[in-house]
């Protein structure tokens, strides 16, 4: 059974440009005569090393998605392990993680986002009528100061 893994290693970064691609032709080989298959190979360029390891502090990244038996995989940790022009690898198993990948977005899809439902327009809305569409006139200050008791008056602007 063929599953997805990603396999990066670091090679050392004193290999020349035609080495380091025949180093990746060799490994792509064996997974492709092993019967597995060579999804991608992504030359992520040379990078600083968080941690110096076997006296280098930078190296070349090298990614491959591959999908293979588990078998061909060890062989292929192997052959990463006792090449010495790969200083540092880890393999990754892509598709389980793939498999919760679809199950959350399937649970997502099921709900219905409240930003996604049109806003409904309030139910009590009132109408105006003719006499409400009517400006009120404002009352003069003086008349409405005289009819005042005069300790409710105030005089503050």
């Amino acid at each position: 059974m063929n599953r997805t893994y990603e396999i990066m290693f670091i090679v050392r970064p004193d290999v020349e440009e035609a080495e380091l691609d025949k180093l990746i032709e060799g490994f792509s080989a064996n997974v492709t005569n092993g019967g597995g298959e060579v999804k991608s190979v992504e030359k992520m360029g040379r990078r600083r090393l968080a941690y110096t390891v076997r006296k280098f502090n930078d190296g070349f990244y090298i990614l491959l998605n591959v999908a293979a038996a588990g078998s061909l995989i060890t062989e292929i940790e192997r052959r990463l392990r006792v090449s010495e022009q790969v200083i540092k690898f880890i393999t990754v198993r892509m598709d389980e993680e793939e498999k919760r990948l679809a199950k959350v977005k399937a649970i997502r899809d099921t709900k219905v986002k409240r930003s996604a439902q049109p806003i409904a327009a309030p139910v009590h809305a009132a109408v105006e009528t003719e006499e409400e569409k009517k400006p009120v006139a404002a009352a003069p200050a003086e008349h409405v100061a005289a009819d005042a008791p005069a300790e409710t008056v105030s005089t503050a602007v």
